[in-house]
């Protein structure tokens, strides 16, 4: 291990990291993804948000927020709530079929560590 390279380190963690996305899309049957349910938890944890603070928070383009949540509020997960003193600006507000969505998400996503940490030495 002395003479990994760091360049071998990052190869290697991107690998995990891929075969993790993999394995939960094969165990996560609902039609979104890992930034989608970022999003979900974001928004759950902090109450009405608004998509500049989520971009923010989560290190994501605003143009890829504005992306995620389209597909957040067609199904439902979330509804935009509009500020009432400033009708300009708006909030994302998660909806009980998104709380059960994100509860589903974590179940598998606590599930999928422990097969993950068991087959650590």
């Amino acid at each position: 291990m002395e003479n990994v390279t760091i360049f071998e380190l990052i190869h290697t963690m991107e690998k995990v990291s891929n075969k993790m996305l993999l394995d939960w899309k094969h165990r996560f049957k609902e039609d979104i993804g890992i930034s989608h349910i970022l999003v979900l938890h974001y928004v759950e944890e902090n109450g009405l948000s608004r998509p500049s603070d989520i971009a923010f928070h989560l290190g994501f383009a605003p143009a890829s927020v504005t992306y995620l949540l389209g597909k957040l509020i067609d199904k439902e997960y979330c509804i935009r709530e509009i500020d009432e003193s400033d009708g300009r600006v708006s909030y994302l507000k998660i909806t009980e079929h998104g709380r059960a969505i994100l509860k589903m998400a974590k179940h598998e996503g606590a599930e999928m560590r422990q097969s993950f940490l068991n087959r650590l030495s």
